[in-house]
């Protein structure tokens, strides 16, 4: 315990072992007390230290979530990025040092102004609100790193019910706050103020059972008869993909699993399952749409289109529909260096990685109308789209069933594509509505309103997924009020404990 609150190496070391216990708290370990943990001890390792001091205890906290949550990043660079191995961990460090700064500025500010020891109530519901910010700031940021969010630790744990109410934010607040309170409240006890220290035990239980109380609350309603799916995953090899000598090897494949698959309402192939620009896949595509129609089905498949746009030429990662279904969709929220490249100028050529395929990607419009099937509204989301909250929730509320497809190959064997699944299922019991996940190499799932996955195809295997979802109307609470609530109550905090914290320094 001295070691984690005094200054010095072993309580920085101790922050670095704290960050990566997060990973364990997530998919695919999911041991979700560490979320706690992790949590507890980052707190009382900036409980202590002066500003200077908490600003690198927080840069080690990064370094040890990010260095253990992003390890993928590695097989990317490596594997698909054609860099030497001393080259590709170069690289993944650089980036590890640079974005444990989102934890380190927070913590700085923590120190600097917003920390009370005198008032534990005051500070913990502080460091909730400022945790919270973090993860929000982070998920903004220059396009956003939404990755590796406390709150995905409870999709199985007692407070996945708060998840349809507050967002997966909400829970990072109340994991925040009850790893605060916890280290509190042996202060909180000795202070013998019995209002402050009610008020501790009420914050500390009642969203833990409130969270279990609404964990099988069903906040929506079927608008329609069960819908049968077949989702095809492919699982062609990277390094194929955007073969020209294998693109009609790769549309064949497709071709010939539909054609041989059972008859259902939706047919759904993965992100850029179709490797050629949609223009020049027309003919395969109506040929495809012609099958569907007369199945009375509906494909959906993800594919490269390109459009002009003020008088340029752009390309664009998308999804179309045909058969009996309608409309296409843009992707929005782009992958730095996988599909688009930040100061390409300076970076493309230096090495293969910044010169990957289909880099070059534009971002779509924000007023895209939903997909067209079988008479409802899909939601469709390109693989890290998935991962930001709100911007999800506000597709999910035009829709009546989440549409995701992905492309994972490009993180193999490692922890990456199973965090990513992980985040789909809490974007399925947050809006209260299936989803349907196709990948090319897994995991292809469909999740039901409560986050859980009923049917899955294993990674690195081909085949065709059978299941059944339900079109759901209403709205959860999260999905009408988004995160406004939550940041209002935090910005009321943080605003607050600044107020309060600069009267304490000037009496």
């Amino acid at each position: 315990m001295r070691w984690i609150t005094s200054p010095g190496w072993p309580g920085n070391l101790l922050a670095v072992v704290a960050g990566a216990l997060t990973t364990l708290a997530l998919a695919p370990f999911d041991i979700w007390p560490l979320a706690l943990v992790a949590l507890a001890m980052f707190y009382l390792g900036l409980r202590d230290l002066p500003p200077k001091q908490a600003l690198g205890r927080g840069w080690c906290y990064g370094f040890g979530l990010f260095g253990a949550g992003t390890s993928w990043i590695y097989y990317s660079i490596h594997h698909f990025g054609g860099a030497s191995v001393l080259l590709a961990g170069l690289l993944m460090l650089a980036f590890t040092a640079a974005i444990a700064w989102f934890f380190a500025l927070p913590a700085w500010l923590w120190a600097r102004w917003i920390r009370r020891n005198e008032a534990p109530l005051a500070d913990t519901l502080a460091f909730a609100a400022l945790w919270v910010a973090q993860e929000a700031f982070r998920g903004w940021f220059l396009t956003g790193f939404p990755w590796l969010y406390s709150g995905y630790s409870q999709l199985d744990g007692p407070l996945a019910g708060l998840a349809p109410l507050g967002g997966m934010w909400l829970i990072s607040f109340t994991l925040a706050l009850t790893a605060a309170l916890l280290c509190n409240l042996p202060r909180l006890i000795k202070a013998k103020r019995k209002a402050f220290v009610a008020a501790g035990v009420l914050l500390l239980l009642g969203p833990w059972c409130l969270g279990q109380a609404l964990k099988h609350h069903a906040w929506t309603s079927p608008s329609g008869d069960p819908l049968s799916v077949a989702a095809i995953q492919g699982n062609i090899e990277q390094s194929m993909k955007w073969d020209p000598a294998q693109l009609n090897a790769q549309l064949a494949l497709y071709r010939d699993m539909t054609f041989s698959s059972k008859r259902v309402d939706l047919i759904v192939w993965p992100e850029t399952a179709v490797p050629v620009l949609k223009e020049n896949a027309e003919g395969f595509l109506s040929m495809m749409g012609r099958f569907a129609a007369d199945r009375n089905s509906a494909l959906i498949t993800g594919v490269p289109i390109r459009q002009e746009v003020r008088h340029e030429q752009r390309f664009f990662n998308g999804i179309t529909a045909v058969g009996e279904a309608d409309g296409i969709y843009l992707k929005q929220k782009l992958v730095p260096f996988g599909e688009y490249v930040p100061m390409q100028d300076v970076l493309r050529g230096l090495i293969a990685f910044f010169d990957l395929p289909m880099s070059d990607f534009a971002r779509g419009p924000a007023d895209q109308a939903m997909l067209q099937a079988k008479g409802y509204q899909i939601a469709p989301l390109i693989c890290y789209e998935v991962v930001y909250p709100d911007f999800v929730a506000g597709l999910a509320a035009q829709s009546d069933i989440l549409l995701t497809i992905s492309n994972d190959t490009w993180f193999g064997t490692s922890i990456g594509p199973l965090q990513h699944l992980q985040m789909a299922q809490m974007r399925a019991l947050e809006a209260g509505r299936w989803m349907i996940r196709a990948t090319n190499n897994g995991v292809t799932a469909l999740i039901d309103p409560f986050g859980q996955i009923t049917t899955q195809i294993p990674q690195f295997e081909r085949g065709i997924m059978y299941g059944e979802v339900v079109p759901m109307h209403d709205l959860t609470p999260y999905l009408q009020w988004r995160s406004w609530p939550l940041i209002i109550l935090c910005s009321l905090l943080i605003g607050w404990a600044l107020i309060t914290s600069r009267i304490a320094k000037t009496v």
